[in-house]
């Protein structure tokens, strides 16, 4: 599988680990204080090839994430579970423990950012859901950004996340119901 866009991962680890999986070029971030040489790599990357940002589901990812979204729009955005991030014996989360299948699906699954979008969606209904507030909360954006793949993200986020990546009353009304009938069973 070639994948024309540059991949932004966070170390050698990661690149390893998605040059196993696919034929890519990546950009490495080499930790979450992103350098302003790094910034201009991947903003010469959009405007030649497009970028997929590919971080680790953990808040110094999505911190990168964040980072590189607001300084270079227009990103393309793969999202890994946080099950699948996990290595098999030990400690940590990330890209580098993912397997070859799990980073394939992942880069077949690639959201692209939109900001004129109208969303169909509104806080009201993420309340409704349990989505924000309460105990299940949590657990049920983890499920929700797994079954959308837009990754976690938390109550706060997870609004401008679905308009981001503009997704569908009617993708997110399929998701919020799977997840309800999975705790009910």
């Amino acid at each position: 599988m070639k994948i024309k866009e540059i991949i932004v991962v966070e170390g050698k680890d990661d690149t390893t680990a998605i040059k196993r999986a696919v034929d890519a070029d990546t950009i490495e971030t080499n930790g979450s204080s992103i350098g302003e040489s790094v910034i201009e790599q991947v903003k010469l990357a959009q405007q030649t090839r497009g970028v997929i940002l590919f971080t680790d589901p953990d808040f110094p990812g999505e911190k990168i994430r964040n980072t590189i979204s607001e300084k270079v729009p227009g990103c393309k955005h793969a999202f890994l579970p946080k099950e699948e991030a996990r290595p098999k014996n030990g400690r940590g989360i990330g890209v580098e423990h993912a397997s070859v299948e799990s980073i394939r699906t992942a880069l077949q699954s690639v959201k692209e950012e939109m900001d004129e979008f109208i969303s169909e969606i509104f806080l009201d209904d993420l309340l409704e859901a349990g989505l924000v507030g309460g105990n299940r909360a949590r657990a049920r954006r983890e499920k929700l950004g797994t079954l959308l793949k837009i990754g976690y993200t938390n109550g706060k986020q997870l609004h401008k996340r679905l308009q981001m990546f503009q997704i569908s009353r009617e993708e997110y009304i399929k998701a919020v119901t799977t997840i309800l009938q999975e705790e009910n069973n």
